[in-house]
């Protein structure tokens, strides 16, 4: 009969063994391994007996289901169909290894030192690197990861903490340090909106002005980055009044604190309201912005009389310069138009959309309401067929205007894009609800939010820097590798299935 025996080796180490059979004298051994302590030792202990059950069955001696405890009439119900033994059991799994990685992370951008080592607020910001939520999901993101959860009253006691000025100072600080700003270095300020889910504004959250259409409460977001997309601060103001009146004061004093020579304002005119606009271009700081066409430019108009009949190339970048008059006391500005087959063609379904839409109106005798394309000729409901055709040649072309020096062209197209998913990464885009900050439209639950969503990105965009990979698929990557908590008899112990080549060399330049 097979059994598992110990014997100390000379080392001091328990080597675990299997006699199969003892037979006139001699045994058959196997020799498992050797263990330095109770968890190794508990380890191969359970290999050696599932090793002498594999292919065994036990006998269930259960009653049947209709026996009793008189005599039966009939043949006795025998033992039911052997199985093999459970195999050891699992009683956790955490990302270990992901969740290392961000810790190091957080902690090489300084920001633990800055937060004077705040474990509520380190647990949020890596949850939110995992997946962006609002701040409560985060203890779900957290449970699932298999790390510690902050308690919910922990959670709603530190929150006003968060949204105080001076916090985010302290962590635009520790970004700023990291990213080592110099007098020359270029840093960019996107200006966007943040939706409140929110019946009403509180004074911070209000609805915008009426040009915008929007009722909904929103503040107006101001993200600074460096040259490469690192985040170094973020700004709300108010949006139910000129935000300007912040704005460039909030800038000039970062410049100075910092000793920047200048900052770029990026930004759709949309989202500004038109002193805003007048003020940023006055301020003598730098910008790039993103402008709706009413009509079609000069310069559009001119490549097509030197080009009749041809179709316009995808790509196709004009340059349109506006010299500043020395009275003006402005930069000189460029303006770049660029055309885009596929912006055209979606421009181009949506206008056959809402002719089509205005036309089935006219038709039906009803007013087309809201359409831009309705209007009124001798009385009668009709189609505006000059604004058509205006809409149909503008299809396609996007505006952009700078006032920087010597600007390159593929840094003033690729500056929206570039600084428009570092604000998804923040859930600051127009049309991402996820900015909530916890259904809440009060400031302080706001400020927080962003503080947190602040030194979420810096974590997202140091790891993304690093590694080359989009930080969602970092995380789906390895979580698919989890550390797994495996119980052997008394003893608890630690497994984890080895990583890819790829995911490991990853996760090795972060840790």
């Amino acid at each position: 009969m097979a059994y598992v025996r110990t014997v100390r080796t000379s080392s001091g180490a328990k080597a675990v063994q299997i006699v199969w059979s003892t037979r006139r004298g001699s045994r058959q051994i196997e020799h498992l391994g050797s263990a330095r302590d109770e968890a190794e030792l508990a380890a191969l202990r359970a290999v050696a007996v599932e090793r002498i059950a594999a292919g065994q069955t036990t006998l269930d001696f259960t009653l049947g289901a209709g026996a009793t405890d008189g005599p039966t009439e009939g043949p006795r119900a025998g033992p039911t169909e052997g199985r093999r033994d459970e195999p050891a059991e699992i009683v956790g799994a955490k990302a270990a290894r992901l969740w290392s990685a961000l810790r190091h992370t957080y902690r090489a951008l300084g920001l633990d030192a800055a937060t004077d080592k705040d474990e509520v607020f380190r647990a949020l910001v890596l949850a939110r690197v995992i997946d962006p939520a609002s701040t409560f999901d985060s203890l779900r993101t957290l449970a699932e990861a298999g790390v510690g959860v902050p308690s919910y009253q922990a959670v709603t006691r530190q929150l006003a903490g968060y949204g105080d000025p001076l916090w985010r100072e302290r962590v635009s600080a520790a970004c700023a340090a990291h990213a080592a700003l110099e007098p020359d270095s270029m840093v960019l300020c996107e200006v966007s909106r943040l939706r409140v889910r929110a019946e009403a504004g509180d004074g911070f959250g209000e609805s915008a002005p009426a040009t915008q259409r929007r009722l909904a409460p929103q503040v107006i977001i101001g993200l600074l980055t460096d040259a490469d997309g690192f985040p170094l601060q973020v700004l709300a103001f108010e949006d139910n009044r000129a935000e300007v009146a912040t704005m460039v004061p909030t800038l000039r004093a970062f410049m100075e604190t910092h000793g920047l020579a200048d900052i770029t304002v990026v930004a759709d005119t949309g989202k500004l309201s038109p002193e805003s606009k007048r003020e940023i271009e006055a301020s003598r700081l730098g910008f790039i912005l993103e402008e709706r066409l009413g009509a079609v430019p000069g310069a559009v108009e001119q490549w097509r009389e030197r080009n009749p009949g041809r179709r316009i190339p995808d790509g196709l970048t004009l340059a349109q310069p506006a010299p500043a008059a020395p009275e003006d006391h402005q930069r000189a500005q460029i303006g770049y138009l660029q055309y885009r087959r596929d912006r055209a063609r979606r421009t181009g379904r949506a206008i056959d959309q809402r002719v089509a839409k205005a036309e089935r109106a006219i038709a039906a005798g009803a007013p087309a309401r809201r359409n831009r394309f309705s209007t009124t000729i001798d009385g009668e409901p009709a189609v505006n067929r000059e604004l058509e055709a205006s809409a149909r040649a503008l299809a396609g072309w996007k505006s952009y205007r700078t006032n920087i020096a010597d600007p390159d062209l593929e840094f003033v197209l690729g500056a929206r894009g570039q600084l428009g998913r570092v604000a998804k990464a923040f859930g600051m885009s127009e049309h991402d609800l996820r900015a909530r900050p916890i259904y809440h439209h009060r400031r302080e639950s706001i400020e927080a939010h962003l503080s947190v969503a602040l030194a979420a990105a810096a974590v997202t965009h140091e790891i993304e820097h690093r590694t080359g990979w989009p930080m969602r698929r970092l995380v789906r990557a390895a979580r698919h590798y989890p550390t797994i908590a495996i119980r052997a008899g008394s003893q608890t112990l630690t497994a984890e299935e080895p990583l890819p080549d790829d995911l490991r060399r990853a996760l090795a330049l972060i840790s």
